[in-house]
């Protein structure tokens, strides 16, 4: 069992070899508090004849709005203690999970503890060995003097808009994180030292108006209060909550320029010729495929014909719908169906991905790869330009619900950001002969 400073314990129980099941507990405490919050809350937002708007009994609400309640207690109890804890505990014990941890049941009431339990399914250990000695040839960019010119352009271009940026208060489209907590009416905070660290892209649609208007013109190290059902939204859709949060502004990266710097520390660029050689790979295409990402498939091919690995069926039918669901996407999906070995190759791509992140998984584990602020920082930084996402191979994590950018739990970024950042360890490794 493992507990952190702050009370909540995470307990896990391998069943058998491919397969545990796992708990996190939360101390009555703190479910006591939430327990009050949500029965006030609901009493702030229900008629009831005879009584006033705000003055309907509790013992009432509690007795006749048990299951909103408890429902409400499953949402926001996950978000606001459960889901950074779990991710950050099952990393620390180093587990070789195979897919996502799945909930199974949820034990709420005021007076005892909570517990969150988890089934999860392993993957045998892969025995590294000397794989940075592997014999590697790397794809060679075209040689183009233009893709050099572009190279350059673009490295000026983004050093220009730097320069003429100083406004260092949140806009449209800046990535930002934040701790959020909540508070009682005097700002006092109810759950002691518990916050919650999210990252929020401020959307630029009129859905996104909510967040804009929050966080706009804020900075770094502001704090201020918000009841706003933009974050309500996120922490609960099942009450009418009304909870008062505070929020303190931790980073701002600003869209408006490509941080050469981060890009630098990001792929431990110490040269201006080391970082043209690097951005050449996005810039040089072949076949329609980036030098990059032809880099990332032949080092995938190398260390998948080392270590063989038996892909799960269930997993491989999970990723199956995920695969599908993103073709859906494409306009071209409906002539892409009807050719005869579309199936086959939805099977083949999604068992590839299922055996690439089980790998890029445990080399994580077994090398000590961990993600910091900066890495995470560096990571979203890649996402500002079409072009500089090539450098990403693994799939962005969803940050939009109907067109409205939403908030993204921390440890869900960093667990994104810690498998490109194992990619670039292995790339480096294969490459440096």
């Amino acid at each position: 069992m493992e507990q952190n400073s702050r009370s909540l314990r995470f307990n896990v129980e391998q069943v058998s070899p491919r397969f545990c099941k796992a708990s996190v507990t939360i101390p009555h405490g703190l479910v006591k508090k939430a327990y009050d919050l949500a029965v006030f809350a609901q009493s702030k937002s229900i008629r009831l004849h005879g009584f006033n708007r705000q003055e309907v009994p509790l013992a009432y609400v509690k007795q006749h709005f048990d299951h909103t309640i408890k429902k409400h207690l499953e949402e926001f109890l996950f978000k606001y203690f459960v889901l950074n804890f779990l991710l950050k505990s099952i990393k620390n014990k180093k587990l070789n999970i195979a897919g996502d941890p799945r909930i199974t049941t949820i034990q709420i009431d005021a007076n005892v503890d909570a517990t969150f339990n988890f089934d999860i399914s392993l993957f045998p250990k892969i025995e590294f060995q000397n794989w940075k000695y592997y014999p590697f040839k790397a794809p060679k960019r075209k040689n183009y003097k233009d893709l050099d010119r572009q190279v350059e352009e673009f490295m000026k271009q983004e050093k220009n808009l730097r320069k003429e940026k100083e406004n260092e208060t949140i806009e449209i489209r800046d990535w930002i994180s934040f701790d959020i907590w909540v508070v009682d009416e005097i700002n006092k905070p109810i759950f002691g030292e518990f916050k919650e660290r999210l990252w929020l892209k401020i959307g630029d649609e009129e859905a996104d108006s909510e967040f804009q208007h929050l966080f706009i013109g804020k900075k770094i190290g502001d704090i201020f209060y918000s009841s706003d059902d933009c974050i309500q939204d996120y922490f609960g859709s099942h009450l009418n909550s009304n909870y008062r949060f505070a929020i303190e502004i931790k980073q701002i990266l600003k869209n408006s320029f490509f941080c050469l710097d981060n890009f630098k520390r990001q792929f431990k660029i110490k040269t201006k010729k080391e970082m043209r050689k690097r951005l050449i790979e996005v810039f040089s295409f072949r076949n329609d495929i980036s030098q990059r990402q032809a880099m990332v498939e032949e080092a995938f091919r190398l260390m998948l014909s080392k270590y063989k690995l038996d892909a799960p069926n269930y997993l491989i039918l999970r990723q199956q719908k995920n695969v599908l669901d993103e073709i859906k996407k494409n306009p071209d999906y409906q002539v892409y169906k009807t050719q005869g070995n579309f199936d086959k190759q939805i099977k083949d791509l999604a068992t590839k991905q299922i055996k690439e992140t089980i790998l890029i998984d445990q080399l994580a584990n077994k090398e000590n790869i961990n993600t910091t602020n900066e890495d995470i920082a560096c990571y979203l930084n890649l996402l500002k330009r079409p072009k500089m996402k090539e450098f990403i191979y693994f799939k962005v994590p969803e940050t939009k619900i109907d067109g409205q950018e939403v908030p993204i739990s921390k440890q869900l970024l960093a667990q994104n950001c810690l498998r490109e950042k194992t990619l670039n360890y292995i790339i480096f490794h294969l490459t440096r002969k």
